[in-house]
């Protein structure tokens, strides 16, 4: 449209920062088989999404595996948090343990991952995939924990691994076949009641359900850590794991130091239990090499920001470069980021434009670098207490009688 010669005009600049909402990173994929599940409703080898409020959805998952993740996710769910969202994968069950692994993990494949976000329209963070203790032999992965790490850079996401949990020798043993930042494992699985009867049903759902409670608890956003929170509806565990917060010896404590997360039983009265009573998650690490990023919320949490950084800038790209719009890039980015910080997300971030990393030839191509430095919180591990004689209140005794003496007389 032509400008008038007699009139207004009205424009809306492009130059200046721009907000995000962030993602949701509170999002589930659940991945296992049910024979009798509604073949309609839950073909196999179609995502569906589902909330687990929606309880007509939630019968048609039969009386499966699946059906009893959801009844676990939703246990762990709190106050007006009625449901979860997550999207069902639903494999088929194989003639053998073996070709039902394999399913699973052919699920995972990356290809199929990477579509599930565009079929359901929204991307899962949360990621449990069934079978996850199965290995052919004692020396190997899983088929199912080997396909996760793949699969959860595809979604920038995170897996609960169920390990062996039948000793904590097992569990650590086929903790050591697995690499990721992006796997927690624990090594012990739930009894629940399904009508009169008590079964064993893995711990991962209900874990991925602590997610996503520990989530709602902070505005949606993923930086808690889960480490010392009750797991609900549980009756029992699969065995009990001896713990103690004082003794780093206990089972508990050799099965944390291998990055193996547990789930301990409350004792009444007795010093060094977790809780009172009730059933306890006790975990906070991955399974990658070093500590620089072992701590399960710090990936997650840098994932959000990371997926805030492209939301950002997506809104700068194909634009001229020009030292406006550039200032608007970088000060959406560190105005997000001091957001963050003054939330207490994170412990502080910086953020550079270097002449180093941008030269003339680097922009006359339209490539720009900024440099960013984030410090995620860390969990609370570790309390050291040193406890010595305190002198000056013996002084003070001593002044106290003195000024009571001197008061008789």
């Amino acid at each position: 449209m032509s400008d008038p010669v007699f009139g207004m005009t009205f424009s809306r600049p492009d130059d200046e920062p721009v907000p995000v909402l962030g993602a949701d990173f509170s999002k589930g994929l659940l991945v296992e088989t049910s024979a009798d599940a509604d073949n309609t409703a839950f073909p196999i080898g179609e995502p569906i999404r589902i909330s687990t409020a929606d309880a007509g959805m939630v019968a048609k998952l039969g009386t499966g595996l699946l059906r009893d993740a959801v009844n676990g996710i939703n246990s762990q769910l709190n106050g007006l948090n009625a449901g979860a969202d997550v999207t069902i994968y639903r494999v088929a069950e194989g003639a053998t343990a073996a070709e039902t692994a394999a399913n699973i993990a052919t699920a995972l494949a990356p290809t199929n991952v990477a579509a599930i976000p565009s079929a359901v329209n929204a991307t899962p963070r949360l990621v449990w995939a069934g079978r996850g203790a199965y290995r052919a032999d004692m020396e190997t992965a899983g088929p199912v924990p080997a396909a996760l790490h793949a699969a959860c850079e595809r979604l920038l996401g995170v897996s609960v691994v169920d390990v062996d949990d039948t000793s904590a020798a097992s569990a650590i043993d086929a903790r050591e076949t697995l690499n990721s930042e992006r796997i927690m494992p624990v090594g012990v699985a739930a009894r629940v009641y399904e009508g009169a009867s008590l079964v064993t049903r893995p711990m991962g759902p209900r874990v991925i359900g602590l997610f996503q409670r520990v989530d709602s608890e902070n505005d949606g956003k993923p930086f808690d850590p889960i480490a010392n929170r009750p797991i609900y509806g549980i009756a029992g565990l699969s065995r009990q794991i001896p713990f103690s917060l004082l003794d780093g010896s206990t089972e508990g404590q050799q099965m944390l130091e291998s990055e193996v997360s547990i789930v301990a039983a409350g004792e009444s009265g007795v010093d060094g239990a977790i809780a009172d009573g009730g059933f306890v998650f006790i975990g906070t690490d991955n399974t990658t090499t070093g500590e620089l990023w072992k701590q399960i919320h710090q990936v997650r949490g840098t994932d959000y920001i990371t997926v805030k950084m492209m939301q950002i800038t997506r809104q700068f790209l194909g634009r001229k470069v020009s030292a406006t719009r550039t200032e608007a890039w970088l000060n959406s980015l560190k105005f997000m980021l001091r957001d963050h910080t003054a939330d207490e997300d994170i412990l502080g971030a910086d953020l550079r434009f270097r002449a180093d990393k941008n030269s003339p030839e680097e922009i006359r191509l339209g490539r720009l670098t900024v440099n960013l430095g984030i410090e995620p919180a860390p969990a609370f591990k570790v309390a050291r207490h040193e406890v010595r004689r305190y002198r000056d209140a013996v002084d003070g005794l001593v002044n106290d009688i003195i000024a009571r003496l001197s008061t008789v007389n």
